[in-house]
Parts: C-alpha cells; structure tokens; sequence
C-alpha cells in the first residue's frame, strides 16, 4: 500500500474507482494530453504542469494537489506540479475544508495573512505541498519548461501566450465559487473535487503508459 496518511486511503479508492468510469469522449482528450505531455519528456530533468486559473485560490489547486498525488502512485518522479493565476488572491479557505474532509492533513501557520501559506501533506514520507496564490510566472514556480494546463476558460482566452510553457493544455473545469454561501456548497467543492482528482489520477495513468 502506497504510504497514504491514513483517512486519505478510503478517498483514493473512491477517486481511483471515478478514474475508470470517466467518459470515453474526455478520456480520449486526456490521452491526447498524456501523450503531448510525454512527448516534452527530457530524460535527466524534470519538467513541470502548471496549473492556472484566473485566481489561483480553487481549481488550480485542486488540480496541482491531485496531481502530485497521482504522480507519485504511478512513479512520474520526472514531473513536477505547480499552480498560478492571471492575478493572485489567496487560496480559498473553502477549498481548505474541502480538502481536510477527504482526509489531507493541512495546516495554516499563517492565519492572519490575507494570502496565507497553507501546508498540505498527503503521505507520511513526503514534504508538504505549499498552497498559497500566486501568478503563474512567479519565481517560486520556475519560469521554463513546463506545460501549461488551463483549469478555466477565462485564463485559456485571456491568456493567449503563457511565457515559458512548452506546450498547453485546456482542461476547463466549472468552478465551484457559484455555490459560495448555499446549501450546496460542501457538496459542489466536493464533487469538484473529486471529478478533478479522477480526471489528474487518469491523466497520469495515460502518461505512465506513454512515457
């Protein structure tokens, strides 16, 4: 067994058993995707995903955390995930909830910032994953040699050039901001969570077997 922190092993099943029952039209688009991605592949060094929204503060994180995940079970030491917007905010607390409910360990040692560093961690032998807003072309994320992976519209068509990609993807999920403050919300964030983390545990599925 993969050394998931324990209330994570329950959820990765779950997503893993969402993998296999996404559509076959959307799967086809994701093994276009796997395949340009292993394609950038440079044997000795790494090269990133950058996933990007407007705010970097939901689905882009999401899709960066669920990544890392998913690399890691299917070994993709040679990739490296990141996140960033058009603009920074802060990565929203609702996400934060979201996240601890499917069993993330994350912690905020920073509560009175306004874009606070959160620190996420998934397994009891890796390092935290830093979650806090940023632009995409911030130093933190390195400004080369990645592939750009376009989480909403709004970015991909406002953003023609993405400086420093290698390529671009345009996964465009819904966002869940539009339950903010319903009886809904729990569930939206949840379920786009969890669409997004059987769509990242494909996605790397598709690369192992390319790469």
């Amino acid at each position: 067994m993969k050394p998931w922190i324990e209330p994570l092993v329950e959820t990765i099943a779950r997503i893993e058993s969402l993998a296999a029952r996404i559509a076959p039209a959307r799967i086809d688009f994701l093994s276009g995707a796997a395949t340009r991605i292993a394609a950038k592949r440079d044997v000795g060094s790494t090269l990133g995903l950058n996933f990007i929204c407007t705010h970097n503060s939901r689905r882009s994180h999401l899709s960066q955390i669920w990544a890392t995940v998913a690399a890691q079970a299917h070994q993709l030491d040679w990739l490296r995930m990141m996140s960033g917007g058009t603009e920074a905010t802060a990565c929203n607390p609702r996400v934060v909830a979201s996240l601890r409910r499917a069993g993330f360990s994350v912690v905020n040692p920073s509560p009175t910032d306004s874009n606070p560093r959160y620190l996420l961690q998934y397994s009891d032998d890796t390092a935290p994953i830093e979650l806090f807003s940023k632009t995409f072309d911030d130093p933190y994320n390195g400004q080369s040699s990645f592939v750009a992976m376009m989480c909403c519209d709004h970015a991909d068509d406002n953003c023609p050039v993405i400086h420093g990609s290698v390529g671009r993807v345009s996964l465009h999920y819904r966002d869940p901001k539009e339950s903010d403050d319903t009886p809904v919300e729990a569930s939206t964030y949840d379920d786009r969570r969890d669409e997004i983390g059987a769509e990242m545990f494909a996605l790397m599925r598709l690369i192992a077997e390319k790469g």
